[in-house]
């Protein structure tokens, strides 16, 4: 399926999305419906098995909102955050390739990604710096944020407005991985490799069961892990898994 607002290639068991709205990548009603179509395209389709979000060009991975599309905010606003949600609970793995600045409503896009992996440039900085504007941040930041690095470093980001380089980012553990503008999207790949070539059931069975305690508490990620230990104990992916560790080999999953 062709977009208009951004770009899907597929390499093997890897999906990349290139958010392509000039000239910063802003969420407007357009992007947002071609991104819903896309991750629901990758969701269904078999054969991928991690999603890697970047933007196009070296400026920016996302400013967020989109201002001039204002008009369309009582559904803009509601959509992102259903969308921003659904990547968090994404039954596969989400690499955030951080390529420019993420501001707003781009860096909690980044926030939902289970992975961040972050280009190691002086404009490539990232904030959620709606308070600047009298509001806060309304797509998860204040959450999520706060999940991943801690209450104290969260209020700090927030309430000051602050933007942080890569160095920065990765020392509070907002990130995963400092790279460069050469290697950014060659760095995600290979990370994506590597992630690609784990049993997918049961990657997804961890996913789902983390989603689970995060949004619902202990008993229900328990119940939840409970429940895809007994479907993944019982798949060809773990008598794979054992055969080969038994053969002294590496395993090769196939996702079922």
């Amino acid at each position: 399926m062709a977009y208009d607002n951004l770009i899907l290639e597929k390499r093997g068991h890897i999906a990349i999305i290139t958010l392509s709205h000039p000239p910063v990548n802003a969420w407007n009603l357009g992007l947002m419906e071609d991104f819903e179509k896309a991750i629901e395209e990758i969701e269904n389709d078999k054969d991928v098995r991690v999603l890697i979000i970047t933007g196009a060009g070296e400026k920016c991975f996302s400013a967020g909102f989109d201002v001039s599309d204002a008009a369309n905010s009582h559904i803009t606003s509601p959509k992102g955050r259903h969308l921003w949600t659904r990547i968090d609970r994404f039954s596969k793995p989400v690499i955030a390739a951080i390529n420019g600045f993420a501001m707003g409503g781009g860096l909690e896009l980044a926030l939902s990604c289970h992975f961040r992996i972050m280009v190691d440039d002086p404009k490539a900085t990232v904030g959620l710096t709606e308070l600047n504007l009298g509001i806060i941040p309304g797509w998860g930041g204040t959450q999520r944020l706060t999940r991943i690095v801690g209450k104290a470093k969260a209020l700090d980001m927030i309430l000051f407005s602050k933007r942080l380089d890569a160095k920065e980012a990765l020392t509070i553990g907002l990130i995963n991985q400092i790279s460069t503008k050469d290697t950014l999207m060659n760095d995600a790949v290979a990370f994506a490799e590597i992630l690609a070539q784990r049993p997918p059931l049961a990657v997804c069975a961890v996913l789902n069961a983390i989603s689970a305690f995060d949004y619902s508490g202990l008993e229900a990620g328990l119940k939840v892990e409970e429940e895809g230990s007994a479907i993944v104990g019982q798949s060809k992916d773990c008598v794979e898994g054992f055969t080969a560790f038994l053969e002294k080999r590496e395993p090769v999953f196939t996702g079922k």
